[in-house]
């Protein structure tokens, strides 16, 4: 495949998640020729009681009495990893104490996986994504307690 059809690919595989934005649509297929692309979300899924969607789609955080807690939120959709790897232990663990710039989930796309790193230090309360599952730009994955 010549690089100028890789980046028509690429341009088309934007266009269509644009289109997605804001849909109720979970899963699109399109197949020309032996390429074959299959985009799978999942839309309407409730993150956390203490979170709501603002109205791009994106988990906000709502505000409760007492709670003080901040979110590390994925900066791009992919699939999320609590883990390296289905048999390593998970980067961080309910109750977990860590530090602005330690790595605590992966997030895959386009067969890249990048590192989350979160932006404030404290103690893990709430770990809201499920690995293996989607999760779009802005989703809260965790929830951190400043220390």
């Amino acid at each position: 495949m010549d690089t100028q059809k890789k980046i028509s690919w690429l341009d088309r595989v934007e266009d269509i998640i644009n289109v997605l934005d804001g849909s109720t649509i979970g899963q699109f297929e399109l197949t020309e020729g032996d390429t074959e692309i299959i985009i799978r979300r999942n839309p309407g899924m409730v993150m956390s009681p203490a979170l709501q969607s603002d109205e791009a789609g994106y988990a906000v955080g709502r505000a409760t009495r007492g709670d003080s807690s901040q979110p590390v939120l994925s900066p791009i959709t992919g699939v999320y990893y609590a883990s390296a790897s289905p048999t390593s232990s998970p980067f961080v663990n309910m109750g977990d104490i860590i530090h602005t710039g330690q790595v605590v989930a992966l997030v895959e796309a386009m067969k890249v996986f990048n590192e989350i790193t979160s932006e404030v230090s404290g103690r893990v309360v709430a770990i809201i994504a499920t690995s293996g599952n989607v999760v779009q730009k802005g989703d809260a994955l965790l929830r951190v307690e400043p220390m």
